[in-house]
């Protein structure tokens, strides 16, 4: 249990992490900029879509290739239909927001019968900014 005049957090602390946080940002901006020309020198080297390798003073970059591949929704279950294949149809069922919201509001379902069907999560987030502008 702590003392009223104890504290876990001090105020080098929260400066290093502020400091850390800004550090952080600035370095992601400064990396994405040199992956951005690092994918431009392989779109010119190799062209686009396409994997290339090269060493430079003892470091070797790749640039490796993901494919996804996705079904169009509307084209792909129109096609199913129309070939009687729906059993390779999910049908999902699921709550609309929007439109529970609305009948709350009209009356027609009483927010205390969605009691049980809710659920909440809660997410941790630290913020640290100071109290003066730097």
């Amino acid at each position: 249990m702590l003392k009223s005049n104890e504290s876990l957090i001090t105020g080098e602390m929260l400066a290093k992490y502020y400091e850390l946080n800004k550090q952080k940002k600035e370095i992601e901006l400064e990396m994405n900029e040199l992956k951005e020309m690092f994918q431009h020198y392989f779109n010119q080297l190799v062209g686009t879509d396409r994997k290339g390798e090269i060493t430079v003073n003892g470091y070797k970059i790749q640039r490796q290739i993901r494919k996804t591949e996705k079904y169009i929704e509307e084209e792909t279950v129109k096609m199913l239909e129309d070939l009687q294949l729906n059993d390779l149809i999910q049908v999902v069922k699921k709550p609309d927001d929007k439109k529970i919201k609305a009948a709350v509001n009209l009356g027609l379902l009483n927010p205390e019968q969605l009691n049980s069907c809710i659920t909440t999560t809660y997410s941790p987030a630290i913020i640290v900014k100071p109290l003066t502008p730097r």
